[in-house]
Protein backbone atom coordinates (compact mmCIF):
# COMPACT_ATOMS: atom_id res chain seq x y z
CA UNK A 1 0.00 0.00 0.00
CA UNK A 2 1.33 3.50 -0.82
CA UNK A 3 1.70 6.22 1.65
CA UNK A 4 -0.95 8.18 2.67
CA UNK A 5 0.80 11.54 1.89
CA UNK A 6 2.39 10.38 -1.05
CA UNK A 7 -1.13 10.13 -3.10
CA UNK A 8 -4.49 11.67 -2.00
CA UNK A 9 -7.39 11.16 -3.93
CA UNK A 10 -8.96 14.92 -3.82
CA UNK A 11 -6.20 15.41 -6.42
CA UNK A 12 -8.84 13.82 -8.77
CA UNK A 13 -11.62 16.27 -7.89
CA UNK A 14 -13.96 18.41 -10.27
CA UNK A 15 -11.59 21.35 -9.55
CA UNK A 16 -11.82 22.30 -13.35
CA UNK A 17 -15.79 22.38 -13.20
CA UNK A 18 -15.80 23.97 -9.66
CA UNK A 19 -14.99 27.54 -10.44
CA UNK A 20 -18.22 27.78 -12.38
CA UNK A 21 -20.53 26.16 -9.78
CA UNK A 22 -22.81 28.84 -7.40
CA UNK A 23 -21.68 29.59 -3.99
CA UNK A 24 -24.27 27.52 -2.35
CA UNK A 25 -22.40 24.29 -3.34
CA UNK A 26 -19.17 24.78 -2.44
CA UNK A 27 -17.90 21.93 -0.01
CA UNK A 28 -16.99 21.52 3.31
CA UNK A 29 -13.36 20.20 5.15
CA UNK A 30 -13.44 17.63 7.43
CA UNK A 31 -13.69 19.88 10.40
CA UNK A 32 -17.10 21.00 9.92
CA UNK A 33 -19.14 21.44 12.43
CA UNK A 34 -22.46 19.92 13.19
CA UNK A 35 -24.77 23.13 12.41
CA UNK A 36 -22.47 23.21 9.19
CA UNK A 37 -23.56 19.80 8.41
CA UNK A 38 -27.03 20.49 9.30
CA UNK A 39 -26.99 23.66 7.14
CA UNK A 40 -25.43 21.42 4.30
CA UNK A 41 -27.83 18.85 4.12
CA UNK A 42 -30.58 20.58 4.02
CA UNK A 43 -29.15 22.71 1.51
CA UNK A 44 -28.24 20.01 -0.68
CA UNK A 45 -32.03 18.29 -0.22
CA UNK A 46 -33.05 20.63 -2.63
CA UNK A 47 -30.02 19.54 -5.58
CA UNK A 48 -31.04 15.67 -4.97
CA UNK A 49 -32.43 13.89 -8.45
CA UNK A 50 -35.01 11.39 -8.85
CA UNK A 51 -35.89 9.23 -11.26
CA UNK A 52 -38.62 11.44 -12.48
CA UNK A 53 -36.11 14.33 -12.75
CA UNK A 54 -33.90 12.15 -14.94
CA UNK A 55 -36.01 10.96 -17.09
CA UNK A 56 -37.10 14.55 -17.85
CA UNK A 57 -32.94 15.25 -19.05
CA UNK A 58 -31.94 16.28 -15.41
CA UNK A 59 -28.06 15.18 -15.05
CA UNK A 60 -28.38 12.65 -12.72
CA UNK A 61 -25.88 14.26 -10.19
CA UNK A 62 -27.35 17.84 -10.81
CA UNK A 63 -24.48 19.32 -12.61
CA UNK A 64 -25.85 22.09 -14.81
CA UNK A 65 -23.99 21.29 -18.04
CA UNK A 66 -26.25 24.07 -19.87
CA UNK A 67 -24.44 26.60 -17.85
CA UNK A 68 -21.18 25.46 -17.68
CA UNK A 69 -18.05 26.39 -20.21
CA UNK A 70 -17.79 22.20 -21.42
CA UNK A 71 -20.01 19.65 -22.03
CA UNK A 72 -20.25 16.44 -20.43
CA UNK A 73 -19.12 14.69 -23.53
CA UNK A 74 -16.25 16.95 -23.47
CA UNK A 75 -15.44 16.67 -19.69
CA UNK A 76 -15.97 12.84 -20.22
CA UNK A 77 -13.31 12.94 -22.58
CA UNK A 78 -10.63 15.00 -20.69
CA UNK A 79 -11.22 12.70 -17.54
CA UNK A 80 -10.57 9.67 -19.28
CA UNK A 81 -7.47 11.03 -20.70
CA UNK A 82 -6.07 13.01 -17.22
CA UNK A 83 -7.27 10.58 -14.91
CA UNK A 84 -3.47 9.29 -13.61
CA UNK A 85 -4.29 5.51 -12.27
CA UNK A 86 -1.70 5.01 -9.31
CA UNK A 87 0.38 2.00 -10.13
CA UNK A 88 3.00 0.36 -7.82
CA UNK A 89 4.55 -1.52 -10.89
CA UNK A 90 4.90 1.10 -14.29
CA UNK A 91 2.64 0.06 -16.84
CA UNK A 92 0.41 -2.73 -15.53
CA UNK A 93 -2.37 -1.02 -16.54
CA UNK A 94 -1.53 -0.60 -20.55
CA UNK A 95 -0.27 -4.16 -20.40
CA UNK A 96 -3.01 -5.79 -18.85
CA UNK A 97 -5.52 -4.52 -21.58
CA UNK A 98 -4.06 -6.92 -24.10
CA UNK A 99 -5.56 -9.69 -22.04
CA UNK A 100 -9.06 -8.37 -21.32
CA UNK A 101 -12.72 -9.76 -22.62
CA UNK A 102 -14.89 -7.69 -24.72
CA UNK A 103 -18.05 -7.28 -23.30
CA UNK A 104 -21.29 -6.42 -24.58
CA UNK A 105 -21.99 -2.75 -22.98
CA UNK A 106 -25.77 -1.35 -23.15
CA UNK A 107 -27.68 -3.35 -20.75
CA UNK A 108 -29.41 -2.05 -17.55
CA UNK A 109 -29.61 -4.61 -14.69
CA UNK A 110 -30.16 -1.79 -12.38
CA UNK A 111 -31.80 1.52 -13.21
CA UNK A 112 -31.60 5.09 -11.43
CA UNK A 113 -33.83 5.47 -8.46
CA UNK A 114 -32.56 9.04 -6.65
CA UNK A 115 -29.12 10.73 -5.78
CA UNK A 116 -29.11 12.10 -2.60
CA UNK A 117 -26.70 15.17 -2.07
CA UNK A 118 -27.82 15.35 1.34
CA UNK A 119 -25.26 12.48 1.99
CA UNK A 120 -21.75 12.78 2.29
CA UNK A 121 -19.63 10.06 1.92
CA UNK A 122 -16.13 10.42 2.01
CA UNK A 123 -12.71 8.62 1.98
CA UNK A 124 -10.02 9.33 3.62
CA UNK A 125 -7.35 6.84 2.14
CA UNK A 126 -7.02 6.73 -1.62
CA UNK A 127 -6.72 3.10 -1.91
CA UNK A 128 -8.95 2.15 0.14
CA UNK A 129 -13.17 2.23 -0.98
CA UNK A 130 -15.30 0.09 0.97
CA UNK A 131 -16.83 2.67 3.18
CA UNK A 132 -20.79 2.19 1.92
CA UNK A 133 -22.67 -0.72 3.18
CA UNK A 134 -26.16 -1.86 2.38
CA UNK A 135 -28.28 -4.04 5.26
CA UNK A 136 -31.93 -3.66 3.29
CA UNK A 137 -33.27 -2.34 0.03
CA UNK A 138 -33.77 0.94 1.75
CA UNK A 139 -30.56 1.12 4.86
CA UNK A 140 -27.63 2.10 4.23
CA UNK A 141 -24.50 3.23 6.31
CA UNK A 142 -21.11 4.91 5.14
CA UNK A 143 -18.72 6.83 6.27
CA UNK A 144 -19.11 10.83 6.52
CA UNK A 145 -16.02 12.67 7.55
CA UNK A 146 -15.64 11.47 11.31
CA UNK A 147 -18.97 10.34 11.18
CA UNK A 148 -20.51 6.90 10.91
CA UNK A 149 -24.02 7.10 9.51
CA UNK A 150 -27.17 5.27 8.97
CA UNK A 151 -29.33 6.68 5.78
CA UNK A 152 -32.79 5.71 5.19
CA UNK A 153 -33.85 6.11 1.30
CA UNK A 154 -37.53 5.82 2.43
CA UNK A 155 -37.10 8.81 5.21
CA UNK A 156 -34.32 10.40 3.50
CA UNK A 157 -33.08 10.89 6.99
CA UNK A 158 -29.94 10.19 8.88
CA UNK A 159 -28.60 9.51 11.97
CA UNK A 160 -25.49 9.26 13.45
CA UNK A 161 -24.36 5.92 14.71
CA UNK A 162 -20.67 6.52 15.44
CA UNK A 163 -18.56 9.61 16.13
CA UNK A 164 -14.92 8.90 16.37
CA UNK A 165 -13.84 12.87 16.09
CA UNK A 166 -13.41 12.54 19.73
CA UNK A 167 -13.03 10.02 22.65
CA UNK A 168 -14.41 6.47 22.37
CA UNK A 169 -14.51 3.64 24.25
CA UNK A 170 -15.99 0.53 25.29
CA UNK A 171 -19.15 0.05 27.18
CA UNK A 172 -18.50 -3.26 27.70
CA UNK A 173 -15.72 -4.97 29.59
CA UNK A 174 -14.39 -8.21 28.10
CA UNK A 175 -11.02 -9.33 28.58
CA UNK A 176 -9.27 -8.34 25.14
CA UNK A 177 -10.66 -4.96 24.95
CA UNK A 178 -8.92 -2.08 25.27
CA UNK A 179 -10.63 -0.03 27.80
CA UNK A 180 -9.02 3.31 26.98
CA UNK A 181 -10.57 3.14 24.05
CA UNK A 182 -9.42 5.68 21.25
CA UNK A 183 -9.42 9.29 19.96
CA UNK A 184 -9.82 11.15 16.70
CA UNK A 185 -9.74 7.43 15.18
CA UNK A 186 -9.26 8.22 11.30
CA UNK A 187 -11.13 5.68 10.00
CA UNK A 188 -9.76 3.49 7.16
CA UNK A 189 -12.21 0.70 6.22
CA UNK A 190 -16.15 -0.35 7.38
CA UNK A 191 -18.41 -3.24 7.19
CA UNK A 192 -21.68 -3.19 8.50
CA UNK A 193 -23.30 -6.91 8.82
CA UNK A 194 -25.37 -8.93 11.20
CA UNK A 195 -26.72 -6.22 13.24
CA UNK A 196 -23.08 -5.74 13.86
CA UNK A 197 -20.57 -2.50 12.79
CA UNK A 198 -17.40 -2.90 13.09
CA UNK A 199 -14.58 0.06 11.50
CA UNK A 200 -10.78 0.07 11.37
CA UNK A 201 -8.37 2.85 11.83
CA UNK A 202 -5.18 4.09 10.07
CA UNK A 203 -3.53 3.07 13.79
CA UNK A 204 -4.84 -0.39 13.62
CA UNK A 205 -7.76 0.29 15.77
CA UNK A 206 -10.63 -1.86 15.54
CA UNK A 207 -13.90 -0.49 17.03
CA UNK A 208 -16.77 -2.73 17.21
CA UNK A 209 -20.80 -2.29 17.90
CA UNK A 210 -23.65 -3.88 18.06
CA UNK A 211 -26.18 -2.03 16.45
CA UNK A 212 -29.03 -3.17 19.01
CA UNK A 213 -27.11 -1.97 21.97
CA UNK A 214 -26.29 1.43 22.88
CA UNK A 215 -22.43 2.21 23.00
CA UNK A 216 -19.08 0.49 21.86
CA UNK A 217 -18.58 -3.48 22.74
CA UNK A 218 -14.93 -3.93 21.64
CA UNK A 219 -12.16 -1.60 20.82
CA UNK A 220 -8.57 -3.85 20.18
CA UNK A 221 -5.39 -2.01 18.47
CA UNK A 222 -3.84 -5.07 16.05
CA UNK A 223 -0.47 -4.08 16.35
CA UNK A 224 1.71 -0.98 17.51
CA UNK A 225 3.96 -1.08 14.35
CA UNK A 226 4.47 1.89 12.54
CA UNK A 227 2.73 0.26 9.28
CA UNK A 228 -0.41 -0.62 11.38
CA UNK A 229 -3.21 0.79 8.91
CA UNK A 230 -6.10 -1.28 8.82
CA UNK A 231 -7.33 -2.11 5.18
CA UNK A 232 -10.41 -4.26 5.06
CA UNK A 233 -12.83 -6.45 7.53
CA UNK A 234 -15.44 -8.96 6.60
CA UNK A 235 -17.83 -9.87 8.72
CA UNK A 236 -19.25 -13.53 8.76
CA UNK A 237 -20.61 -17.01 10.99
CA UNK A 238 -18.73 -19.48 11.16
CA UNK A 239 -19.84 -23.11 11.04
CA UNK A 240 -21.32 -23.19 14.20
CA UNK A 241 -22.96 -19.73 13.66
CA UNK A 242 -21.00 -17.61 15.85
CA UNK A 243 -20.39 -14.17 14.57
CA UNK A 244 -16.90 -13.19 13.58
CA UNK A 245 -15.08 -10.98 11.43
CA UNK A 246 -11.36 -10.94 9.78
CA UNK A 247 -9.54 -7.71 10.00
CA UNK A 248 -6.68 -7.80 6.63
CA UNK A 249 -3.57 -5.14 8.00
CA UNK A 250 -0.75 -3.40 6.49
CA UNK A 251 1.64 -5.51 8.97
CA UNK A 252 0.92 -8.56 6.57
CA UNK A 253 -1.27 -10.13 9.42
CA UNK A 254 -5.02 -11.27 8.83
CA UNK A 255 -6.74 -11.81 12.13
CA UNK A 256 -9.69 -13.47 13.30
CA UNK A 257 -12.16 -12.27 15.87
CA UNK A 258 -14.60 -14.24 17.68
CA UNK A 259 -17.64 -11.62 18.70
CA UNK A 260 -19.23 -13.87 20.87
CA UNK A 261 -16.10 -13.58 22.89
CA UNK A 262 -14.66 -10.82 22.11
CA UNK A 263 -11.22 -12.19 21.67
CA UNK A 264 -8.66 -13.16 18.66
CA UNK A 265 -8.55 -16.38 17.96
CA UNK A 266 -6.35 -16.58 14.99
CA UNK A 267 -3.24 -14.75 13.36
CA UNK A 268 -1.80 -15.05 10.56
CA UNK A 269 1.23 -13.34 8.82
CA UNK A 270 1.87 -13.17 5.20
CA UNK A 271 5.11 -12.17 3.04
CA UNK A 272 3.77 -8.74 2.13
CA UNK A 273 0.94 -6.31 3.50
CA UNK A 274 -2.50 -7.90 3.15
CA UNK A 275 -4.91 -5.41 1.63
CA UNK A 276 -8.49 -6.97 1.60
CA UNK A 277 -9.29 -10.93 2.24
CA UNK A 278 -12.61 -12.44 1.96
CA UNK A 279 -14.20 -15.62 3.50
CA UNK A 280 -15.82 -18.47 0.79
CA UNK A 281 -19.88 -18.84 2.27
CA UNK A 282 -18.80 -22.34 3.43
CA UNK A 283 -16.46 -21.12 5.84
CA UNK A 284 -13.45 -23.29 4.34
CA UNK A 285 -11.80 -21.01 1.95
CA UNK A 286 -10.30 -17.39 2.44
CA UNK A 287 -9.27 -15.06 -0.86
CA UNK A 288 -5.99 -13.16 0.25
CA UNK A 289 -4.57 -9.94 -1.76
CA UNK A 290 -2.19 -7.52 -1.28
CA UNK A 291 0.98 -6.01 -2.10
CA UNK A 292 2.26 -8.32 -4.70
CA UNK A 293 0.75 -9.26 -8.10
CA UNK A 294 -0.09 -12.70 -6.99
CA UNK A 295 -3.04 -13.75 -4.72
CA UNK A 296 -3.67 -16.58 -2.22
CA UNK A 297 -6.36 -19.00 -1.84
CA UNK A 298 -5.57 -20.57 1.80
CA UNK A 299 -7.43 -22.79 4.59
CA UNK A 300 -9.59 -20.79 6.46
CA UNK A 301 -8.73 -23.37 9.45
CA UNK A 302 -4.81 -22.83 9.41
CA UNK A 303 -3.96 -20.58 6.94
CA UNK A 304 -2.38 -23.13 4.81
CA UNK A 305 -1.58 -22.16 1.27
CA UNK A 306 -4.05 -24.05 -1.22
CA UNK A 307 -3.20 -22.31 -4.64
CA UNK A 308 -1.14 -18.92 -5.45
CA UNK A 309 -3.34 -16.89 -7.63
CA UNK A 310 -1.06 -15.73 -11.10
CA UNK A 311 -2.23 -13.33 -13.65
CA UNK A 312 -2.60 -9.84 -11.97
CA UNK A 313 -0.02 -7.50 -13.21
CA UNK A 314 -0.48 -5.02 -9.82
CA UNK A 315 -1.15 -4.96 -5.95
CA UNK A 316 -4.72 -6.32 -5.60
CA UNK A 317 -7.46 -4.34 -3.15
CA UNK A 318 -10.29 -6.44 -3.16
CA UNK A 319 -12.01 -9.89 -3.45
CA UNK A 320 -15.49 -11.18 -3.29
CA UNK A 321 -17.14 -14.79 -3.53
CA UNK A 322 -20.25 -15.98 -5.82
CA UNK A 323 -22.78 -17.74 -3.19
CA UNK A 324 -22.23 -20.58 -5.15
CA UNK A 325 -18.68 -20.86 -3.00
CA UNK A 326 -16.92 -22.15 -5.95
CA UNK A 327 -16.38 -18.97 -8.06
CA UNK A 328 -14.38 -15.55 -6.78
CA UNK A 329 -12.98 -12.50 -8.32
CA UNK A 330 -9.80 -10.29 -7.16
CA UNK A 331 -9.72 -6.46 -7.96
CA UNK A 332 -6.16 -4.54 -9.29
CA UNK A 333 -4.08 -1.70 -10.19
CA UNK A 334 -3.93 -3.44 -13.29
CA UNK A 335 -7.24 -1.91 -13.66
CA UNK A 336 -8.77 -5.26 -14.13
CA UNK A 337 -10.87 -7.65 -12.41
CA UNK A 338 -10.15 -11.64 -13.01
CA UNK A 339 -12.52 -14.17 -12.05
CA UNK A 340 -11.41 -17.53 -10.20
CA UNK A 341 -13.03 -21.00 -10.25
CA UNK A 342 -11.14 -22.89 -6.93
CA UNK A 343 -11.41 -25.88 -8.87
CA UNK A 344 -8.57 -24.79 -11.82
CA UNK A 345 -6.64 -21.97 -10.24
CA UNK A 346 -4.05 -22.31 -13.17
CA UNK A 347 -6.05 -19.20 -15.15
CA UNK A 348 -8.69 -16.75 -14.12
CA UNK A 349 -11.98 -17.43 -15.97
CA UNK A 350 -12.58 -13.97 -16.83
CA UNK A 351 -10.47 -10.96 -16.91
CA UNK A 352 -12.94 -7.78 -16.66
CA UNK A 353 -11.48 -4.45 -17.92
CA UNK A 354 -12.16 -1.18 -16.24
CA UNK A 355 -11.51 2.32 -17.86
CA UNK A 356 -10.03 5.06 -15.23
CA UNK A 357 -8.65 3.00 -13.05
CA UNK A 358 -7.57 0.37 -10.51
CA UNK A 359 -10.57 -1.96 -9.62
CA UNK A 360 -11.02 -1.26 -5.64
CA UNK A 361 -14.24 -2.71 -4.64
CA UNK A 362 -16.48 -5.72 -6.15
CA UNK A 363 -19.56 -7.32 -4.57
CA UNK A 364 -21.38 -10.22 -6.13
CA UNK A 365 -25.64 -10.21 -5.70
CA UNK A 366 -27.02 -12.58 -3.38
CA UNK A 367 -28.52 -14.58 -5.95
CA UNK A 368 -25.56 -15.42 -8.00
CA UNK A 369 -26.47 -13.35 -10.91
CA UNK A 370 -24.57 -10.25 -11.28
CA UNK A 371 -20.91 -8.62 -9.60
CA UNK A 372 -20.53 -5.11 -10.09
CA UNK A 373 -16.98 -3.61 -9.88
CA UNK A 374 -16.07 -0.41 -8.94
CA UNK A 375 -12.93 1.63 -10.13
CA UNK A 376 -11.41 4.11 -8.13
CA UNK A 377 -13.95 7.05 -10.01
CA UNK A 378 -16.70 7.55 -12.34
CA UNK A 379 -17.66 4.17 -12.94
CA UNK A 380 -18.92 1.16 -11.69
CA UNK A 381 -19.60 -2.02 -14.13
CA UNK A 382 -22.02 -4.90 -13.47
CA UNK A 383 -21.66 -7.92 -15.68
CA UNK A 384 -24.34 -10.76 -16.07
CA UNK A 385 -22.76 -13.70 -14.56
CA UNK A 386 -25.72 -16.34 -16.40
CA UNK A 387 -24.02 -14.38 -20.10
CA UNK A 388 -20.30 -15.76 -19.01
CA UNK A 389 -20.55 -11.80 -17.65
CA UNK A 390 -20.21 -10.66 -21.33
CA UNK A 391 -22.92 -8.49 -21.01
CA UNK A 392 -22.28 -5.62 -19.08
CA UNK A 393 -23.83 -2.48 -17.54
CA UNK A 394 -21.66 1.13 -17.22
CA UNK A 395 -22.81 3.61 -14.96
CA UNK A 396 -20.89 6.67 -15.45
CA UNK A 397 -21.01 9.24 -13.01
CA UNK A 398 -18.10 11.96 -11.85
CA UNK A 399 -16.50 11.67 -8.67
CA UNK A 400 -14.26 9.17 -6.60
CA UNK A 401 -16.17 5.97 -5.22
CA UNK A 402 -15.86 5.51 -1.38
CA UNK A 403 -17.73 2.11 -2.04
CA UNK A 404 -20.41 0.44 -3.39
CA UNK A 405 -23.02 -2.36 -1.76
CA UNK A 406 -25.81 -4.57 -3.18
CA UNK A 407 -28.62 -4.91 -0.83
CA UNK A 408 -28.92 -8.56 0.80
CA UNK A 409 -32.08 -9.00 -1.44
CA UNK A 410 -30.36 -7.45 -4.57
CA UNK A 411 -32.82 -5.48 -5.15
CA UNK A 412 -30.64 -1.88 -4.75
CA UNK A 413 -27.40 -0.84 -5.24
CA UNK A 414 -26.19 2.16 -3.72
CA UNK A 415 -22.55 4.30 -4.51
CA UNK A 416 -21.23 6.37 -2.75
CA UNK A 417 -19.36 9.72 -3.89
CA UNK A 418 -16.48 11.62 -2.70
CA UNK A 419 -16.36 15.08 -4.37
CA UNK A 420 -15.88 18.43 -2.67
CA UNK A 421 -19.21 19.72 -4.89
CA UNK A 422 -20.84 16.83 -5.74
CA UNK A 423 -20.61 14.43 -3.04
CA UNK A 424 -23.39 12.14 -2.88
CA UNK A 425 -25.67 8.77 -2.53
CA UNK A 426 -26.44 7.14 -5.82
CA UNK A 427 -29.39 4.86 -5.54
CA UNK A 428 -30.01 1.85 -8.21
CA UNK A 429 -33.33 -0.15 -7.97
CA UNK A 430 -32.83 -3.84 -9.78
CA UNK A 431 -34.57 -3.81 -13.16
CA UNK A 432 -37.42 -6.47 -13.28
CA UNK A 433 -39.09 -8.02 -16.62
CA UNK A 434 -42.84 -8.18 -15.79
CA UNK A 435 -43.86 -8.57 -19.05
CA UNK A 436 -45.75 -11.86 -18.11
CA UNK A 437 -48.58 -9.61 -16.53
CA UNK A 438 -49.53 -8.50 -19.69
CA UNK A 439 -50.98 -12.06 -21.12
CA UNK A 440 -53.24 -11.88 -17.67
CA UNK A 441 -54.57 -8.21 -18.95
Amino acid sequence: MADFDEYMADEYDMDDLEDDMNAEFDGRDIDASDSEVEDFDQLNKAADTSAAQARNGKDIQGIPWDRLNITRKEYRKTRLEQYKNYENIPNSGEESAKKCMNTEKGSSFYEFRRNSRSVRSTILHFQLRNLVWATSKHDVYLLSNYSISHWSSLTGCRNEILNVKGHVAPSEKHPESLLEGFTETQVSTLAVKERLLVAGGFQGEIICKHLDRPGVSFCSRTTYTENAITNAVDIYRNSSGSLHFMASNNDCGVRDFDMERYQLVQLVRYLWPVNHSSLSPDGKLVAVVGDDPDGLLVDASNGRTIGTLKGHLDYSFASAWHPNGVTFATGNQDKTCRIWDTRKLSESVAVLKGNLGAVRSIRFTSDGRYVAMAEPADFVHIYDIKTGYKKEQEIDFFGEISGISFSPDTESLFIGVWDRTYGSLLEYGRTRDYTYLDSLL
